[in-house]
């Protein structure tokens, strides 16, 4: 019976999920660069579907805080391959996939995120998943590759308890939709900590102006990084401001030994979406960019941390999907890249910010919490630096 009741819950959460009640940062007068889409999410990238599975049960060494985010490139029944490269930062994490990625310059499969320790069984549960859609003899082509990445959330979560099963992976990619999308402590990013506070799952969008072609570009982040001193919102050093609301440790709880947020580690996986008719060697340009929204709001790429990127488009499917023939492809000259550079930027800032404001304070492992960013006290920091765009 209590499996049944868990089991219920996990449901209900993964199909709230959607509903975006919460405040985000633009809400809150925070300042951005660049015109956001409709939901301000990745999903604004058309076929784009996004799923999670949250799972929240148990304290002390028994505290479950963790899931599972599902990312559809084009929706549950796609069985193509679209234009896509990946990038790293700094490598101290991982994502399947990415070798084939680098070779054929193409993606055919969903995109997960999940803690360091569940990689395996959300992979397989993935192959799993998809040769029951896609039946079929044998190898499935880039399904038998799928990309899978994580962050860590020992500190907050029992990650040597492999709650991840499969099902909670079959539950995320079944309920992944367009639209709105929850952000903070939901997904994979349940249990996640960035610049010292609680963070998790975000995500925004930026739509070019007409003259540049109109393209969207989409972000989620699974922020799991950063030094808190060097945490900065729009400019000001929020991090420098607020520097009490530091980790709680509980009665014989400890921060994790292998990730430690006091010198600035962790990790940080970046999903981009766009439009935009781009070839693998501009998606590998465009993922390098995302570095640069990562740095504003204060990562370093430290010595300890994962900070992988990946990039798709969603441009030429029905052309690299050809089995015979001559695929014809449209691509953008590298002279109009430019202002894709800027949105690729200005909304992984803005995804990681989202995924702060959302985030709520939450005890976990052992005892442990993590505070929320307060959102009083940073904009009291914005108004300071005359940075706010509410009176």
């Amino acid at each position: 019976m209590k499996r049944t009741l868990t089991t219920f819950v996990l449901l209900v959460l993964s199909s709230m999920a959607f509903a975006q009640l919460k405040p985000r940062a633009r809400d809150l007068g925070v300042p951005f660069d660049g015109t956001a889409g409709v939901n301000n999410a990745i999903t604004d990238v058309k076929g784009v579907e996004v799923g999670y599975t949250t799972l929240i049960s148990g304290e002390g060494d028994k505290a479950v805080r963790t899931g599972v985010t599902a990312i559809l490139p084009q929706g549950k029944n796609f069985a193509g391959r679209l234009f896509a490269a990946w990038h790293t930062l700094n490598g101290n994490g991982e994502m399947t996939g990415t070798t084939w990625i680098e070779e054929s310059g193409g993606l055919g499969s969903p995109i997960l995120i999940t803690n360091t320790h569940s990689v395996g069984i959300v992979r397989d549960a993935v192959i799993e998943w998809g040769t029951k859609k896609f039946p079929g003899d044998g190898y499935s082509g880039d399904f038998s590759l799928p990309v899978v990445a994580e962050t860590y959330d020992g500190t907050l979560n029992d990650i040597n308890g492999f709650h991840v099963k499969k099902e909670h992976v079959f539950s995320a990619l079944d309920s992944a939709k367009t639209g709105s999308i929850a952000e903070g402590n939901v997904g994979g990013g349940t249990g996640m900590v960035a610049h010292g506070f609680k963070a998790g799952t975000g995500t925004a969008s930026r739509v070019l102006e007409a003259r540049f072609g109109g393209y969207t570009v989409g972000v989620l982040v699974q922020a799991n990084y950063g030094l808190r001193q060097l945490f900065t919102v729009a400019g000001v050093p929020v991090g420098r401001e607020i520097t009490d609301l530091q980790m709680k440790r509980g009665e014989g709880g400890m921060a994790s030994t292998h990730k430690n947020q006091e010198e600035g580690a962790g990790s940080i996986i970046v999903v981009l979406a766009t439009d935009a008719p781009l070839l693998p060697h501009q998606l590998k340009r465009i993922a390098q960019r995302i570095s640069l929204g990562v740095g504003r709001v204060g990562g370093r790429g430290e010595n300890s941390s994962g900070d992988i990127f990946i990039a798709f488009s969603t441009a030429n499917a029905a052309e690299i999907g050809k089995n015979d023939g001559i695929a014809k492809i449209d691509m953008l000259p590298n002279e109009r890249i430019n202002m894709l550079f800027w949105a690729t930027a200005q909304a992984t800032e803005e995804a990681i910010i989202n995924a702060l404001v959302a985030a709520e304070t939450m005890t976990g492992y052992k005892g442990n919490t993590i505070y929320a960013l307060p959102h009083d006290r940073l904009q009291e920091a914005l108004k300071k630096y005359n940075r706010s765009q509410k009176p």
